[in-house]
């Protein structure tokens, strides 16, 4: 067994960082020493996951042993994690939907699933220890099943290519995978922090036309404009209701409003939002997570308006992580940039509060 460090959340609202043991790799398992891990609001909701949990979602390192079953990688490979791991056989999988697999369940995060790796194979205080969302990359070193890694090519620093397991996932997915707009629709994203600068990054990529960010922040959308953002709206704190807002999409947009509006705040209350934005026939989505119990106004869905909580960017990691990854070789895709601010594992508090009060585009803790 590595005697190693990770961050453990207690389920209570709290974490800890102490020793756990990893076990070697068995079966079709992956023992991984990471080097990067990004920081996500999910990260933060992992705390009050009602039982003990080692965090982290979003990881890169390298493969440093194989279980038997392996083929795909070897030991020395650098690779990028993914928490949706698909078992290929299930009905989801089976009609394409990969990331609801129904034997992983990637987004029911309450009770482990078969995408976890073996119980005993990290243990902490002497007890099996869960990981989340099936990786715990808040760790030195995590045991994962195989489908949960994709070789990273030559050329993608790891600080990089961990972020692209959750963020940079979620919102460029949502706007290639799930919108799919056409050249020239016009684009709506509320929130400009790590998710919703990849969703105005990939509405470049797809030649979209307009492209507008929101966001209360002047820092935010600076970054905005940065990865594409051909109009900018700061709202001001006393437009609580968002109409002036709605006013000015409005008159960006001929007066009819967007074809996709994008809502990426994690902020419950504005979960619903991004329909006051679309116009008739346009798509909503809400791409933040947000659990919470909130209420819609019904007007606000007419008329034939399409409203969507995609997860994780309808992601296949065999299809989206090689083609991140190309734009991003090719300079068609911002990632460097995203990153703005790196801690060590003993400053994951710290992390932890720059990211939500708004102060990072991204934050990633860096292992030696």
């Amino acid at each position: 067994m590595i005697r190693c460090q990770a961050a453990i959340a207690d389920g209570l609202g709290r974490f800890e960082l102490d020793t756990i043991e990893v076990g070697e790799p068995m079966d079709d398992e992956v023992l991984v020493q990471v080097r990067a891990s990004g920081i996500c609001h999910t990260d933060h909701a992992s705390l009050q996951w009602r039982r003990p949990l080692i965090m982290g979602h979003e990881g890169a390192g390298i493969v440093r042993a194989i279980g038997p079953l392996v083929r795909e990688f070897s030991i020395g490979d650098p690779v990028v994690l993914n928490w949706a791991i698909p078992c290929g056989t299930c009905f989801q999988c089976g009609r394409g939907a990969q990331v609801l697999c129904e034997s992983s369940r990637p987004a029911h995060v309450l009770k482990r699933s078969d995408g976890h790796a073996r119980p005993e194979g990290t243990i902490w205080r002497s007890q099996p220890i869960d990981r989340s969302f099936n990786l715990g990359t808040l760790s030195e070193w995590t045991l994962v099943r195989s489908a949960a890694l994709t070789r990273l090519p030559n050329g993608v620093p790891f600080s990089s290519a961990a972020i692209v397991g959750c963020g940079v996932m979620t919102g460029f997915g949502s706007l290639i995978n799930v919108a799919r707009p056409q050249p020239g629709d016009r684009i709506v994203v509320l929130g400009c922090g790590g998710v919703g600068l990849n969703i105005i990054q990939a509405a470049r990529l797809a030649d979209c036309g307009t492209i507008i960010a929101l966001d209360q922040r002047s820092a935010g959308l600076e970054r905005a404009r940065n990865f594409g953002a051909t109009h900018t709206r700061q709202i001001s704190s006393a437009d609580d209701s968002l109409d002036e807002v709605v006013r000015q999409v409005r008159d960006w947009t001929e007066g009819r409003g967007a074809d996709f509006a994008f809502e990426a705040t994690s902020v419950p209350r504005l979960a619903f939002s991004p329909l006051r934005f679309v116009r008739d026939g346009g798509m909503a989505l809400q791409v933040s997570g947000v659990n919470d119990s909130v209420t819609a106004t019904m007007p606000d869905f007419m008329w034939n308006k399409t409203y969507l909580t995609p997860l994780y960017g309808d992601c296949v990691p065999s299809r989206d992580f090689p083609r991140i990854f190309r734009h991003y070789l090719q300079g068609e895709l911002k990632l460097d940039e995203l990153v703005t601010r790196t801690y060590r594992l003993g400053e994951l508090s710290n992390a932890l509060t720059d990211m939500m009060e708004g102060h990072n585009a991204k934050g990633v803790i860096l292992f030696d």
